[in-house]
């Protein structure tokens, strides 16, 4: 199978460098493809120098979801993987991915095993239920889908910069797409240095709280599974700070601050979302996605 790897890149010349020899030893025939961020660390230098890297694109907004889609608008492979910078892929990735796809699932994903000083941890498959619809989530650095199934998505929804996975997931979901949990599709990612690209799964800020508002409300509408949803991931986030003001870590009035503006973000969002689901009303709900623009690089070289 002809796979396509998409790494998206900001300032990761400290790591980039373990992730494209990762490549070149364990996918030494795919297309690999850097979408770069405005970086200023050297990054360009780095990537147009190493042999694994057939393509670099560069970009001037930070939002990775940009980067992840300029990579697949020029990707060519019947099966296009997403990899972040500092993550390297062992030795079964390859059998294990083409192996689930050859079977029928449109996606493949796997644990992350993350330095943390001397030891290394695991994670493991994370689900939900949004009424009748099961989600299962994804990290947005290890996952590959058939070409087929990202073209339908239309990519990644540029709209957001953090929780851009879980979009996609509650997308797939309602496409009735189906995304394989394989434990031996690891990564090992290195201990996260910053880049510039924020992009994590769950968060306590406010693009967090804005992009679970505008993801519940673009998938779902405004009904009571888009409320349920949120107020028990309110409720549920209030309950864990309420233990840092009664263990003296946090002052009250923090904890208040930190809920109104929750809220707040959180509505916001839902305004955002249903803008969106009114904007696409087509199953893959994506106003925002790989076909709504074709200027994301401002250029392009091949090492």
């Amino acid at each position: 199978m002809d796979i396509s790897v998409v790494i998206t890149a900001l300032n990761g010349r400290a790591t980039l460098s373990a992730t494209l020899d990762s490549i070149a030893e364990h996918l030494p025939d795919a297309e690999v493809i850097v979408a770069n961020g405005p970086s200023a660390d050297g990054t360009s230098g780095l990537v147009c120098d190493h042999a694994a890297v057939d393509r670099l694109l560069e970009l001037s907004d930070r939002n990775p979801n940009v980067a992840r889609n300029a990579g697949l608008a020029v990707a060519s492979g019947a099966a296009v993987a997403f990899i972040g910078q500092g993550t390297q892929i062992k030795a079964d990735w390859r059998s294990t991915v083409t192996a689930a796809l050859r079977s029928g699932a449109d996606a493949v994903t796997g644990p992350i095993h993350r330095e943390l000083g001397g030891d290394v941890t695991t994670e493991t498959v994370e689900e939900t239920t949004v009424g009748s619809r099961e989600v299962r989530y994804f990290d947005p650095g290890n996952v590959i889908f058939t070409r087929e199934t990202i073209e339908a998505l239309d990519g990644f929804d540029e709209r957001l910069q953090v929780g851009s996975a879980r979009d996609t997931a509650h997308r797939m979901a309602g496409m009735d797409q189906t995304l394989s949990w394989e434990p031996k599709a690891a990564v090992l990612r290195a201990r996260p240095r910053p880049s510039g690209h924020v992009d994590p799964q769950t968060s306590i800020h406010a693009q967090g709280y804005r992009a679970r508002g505008y993801r519940m409300a673009k998938n779902y509408g405004p009904g009571w599974q888009t409320v349920n949803h949120l107020v028990r991931e309110i409720v549920g986030d209030g309950l864990a700070e309420t233990g840092a003001v009664l263990a003296g870590s946090t002052p009250p009035s923090v904890w208040a601050g930190k809920g109104r503006a929750a809220i707040t973000q959180v509505l916001a969002g839902v305004k955002d979302g249903l803008i969106a689901r009114v904007s696409d009303r087509s199953p893959k709900r994506n106003p925002y996605g790989l076909s709504a623009r074709r200027d994301r690089p401002v250029s392009t070289c091949e090492p």
